[in-house]
């Protein structure tokens, strides 16, 4: 079978999807990548994929931009002729579900976080909304991240009932993210915070929380890794971070291909974002490792941390209750602390495993198949 992914980034189609493709072309299905050109098509190829450029911004609200998208991937579809293709974030979604549908191509729509048009009740919310009522019922499927997002597309009548399925995640490989060496015995006590450099991942929250403890006398390492995205409407500018490194507040260390290494001389881990979320990958990868967690009360991120049990929960956009829980988490005794981040791992391996991911992939494609 002909597969094809379509997304806004070959970056996240290797790193979310990798052990998904792996598996379908040892199944011996022809695998065709999607996206705009970066440094991943190389890798994306050396798996053994096609892979086709395609320019187009997530993030326009352009009208004749997103019209000029859709007739770009109908002509790509026609062309092309895949027997099933996968979409991810909201203009694939969209548009790709319209170019598949006018082609006759199977198609399941993978919606990976409600993002920031979904953030509130606006123009912008209305027109989305609208457009995914008027595509989605073009797809195949539909799967959701959480049940939370997967609840509101079917209160709002966007999607069917019977079309929506919902995934553990993007799933998580815990052979490769796996434990290390106990980090207690290291000199000075290190919260990390991994994730693109928004506000509402909370960057902001966390920067005034270790504010806070600082100011109280506590001694520990505030470390934020991730990239910034210039023209997200929600940016933080390079310029402020620098600023709080200047103040002696955080360490910013950039942006990495392998987390592990850092993951692994951290000693918890720290992600209060009030973004509409899927399920955070760096979530994922912190408990996998068994870094205990303090996040918030947000959807997709409760779904990762019990709290008290693997981690803490705090109040969105709170730095007080988050410099809280983080002060906790600094006084703890260490193998209270250790217990959490084993207890993280069990409920990764036995909800999130990549595993049950894959199982859902191979049912979508064999069922096509059957056909």
């Amino acid at each position: 079978m002909k597969i094809a992914f379509v997304s806004n980034n070959a970056w996240s189609i290797y790193n979310f999807r990798l052990d998904v493709i792996k598996t379908l072309l040892e199944d011996g299905h022809a695998i065709t990548i999607i996206t705009p050109f970066n440094a991943y098509v190389e890798k994306i190829i050396e798996l053994g994929c096609e892979h086709i450029a395609i320019d187009f911004d997530n993030k326009s609200i352009n009208p004749l931009t997103d019209i000029r998208f859709f007739l770009r991937l109908n002509r790509l579809y026609k062309k092309l002729q895949p027997d099933l293709i996968f979409h991810y974030v909201a203009k694939p979604n969209i548009y790709g579900t319209l170019a598949a549908k006018r082609n006759n191509i199977a198609s399941v729509a993978i919606v990976t976080g409600l993002g920031f048009a979904f953030s509130r009740k606006n123009l912008l919310y209305a027109v989305v909304k609208l457009l995914y009522r008027f595509s989605l019922n073009g797809a195949r499927d539909v799967l959701f991240l959480n049940n939370d997002d997967a609840q509101l597309f079917a209160r709002e009548k966007i999607v069917p009932l019977k079309k929506i399925n919902v995934l553990p995640g993007e799933g998580i490989n815990t052979d490769y993210f796996a434990p290390q060496p106990s980090r207690e015995n290291k000199k000075r006590f290190r919260f990390l915070m991994s994730c693109r450099m928004l506000k509402s991942k909370g960057v902001e929250v966390f920067v005034e929380a270790a504010r806070l403890l600082k100011l109280k006398g506590h001694v520990f390492d505030a470390i934020i890794l991730g990239f910034f995205e210039e023209n997200h409407p929600d940016s933080i500018a390079p310029a402020v971070v620098e600023s709080w490194q200047q103040d002696g507040l955080v360490n910013y260390l950039g942006f990495r291909d392998d987390v592990r290494p850092v993951l692994a001389e951290a000693s918890a881990f720290v992600f209060p974002s009030f973004y509409n979320e899927g399920v955070p990958r760096s979530l994922l990868e912190a408990a996998s490792m068994e870094l205990p967690i303090i996040t918030t009360h947000n959807k997709g991120c409760r779904d990762v941390v019990v709290d008290k049990v693997n981690g803490f929960l705090c109040k969105l956009e709170d730095p007080f209750d988050l410099a809280s829980k983080m002060e906790e988490m600094l006084l703890m005794d260490p193998v209270a602390r250790e217990n959490m981040g084993q207890k993280g791992r069990e409920l990764v391996r036995s909800k999130f495993g990549m595993e049950k991911v894959i199982h859902e992939y191979r049912r979508i494609v064999a069922q096509l198949d059957g056909c």
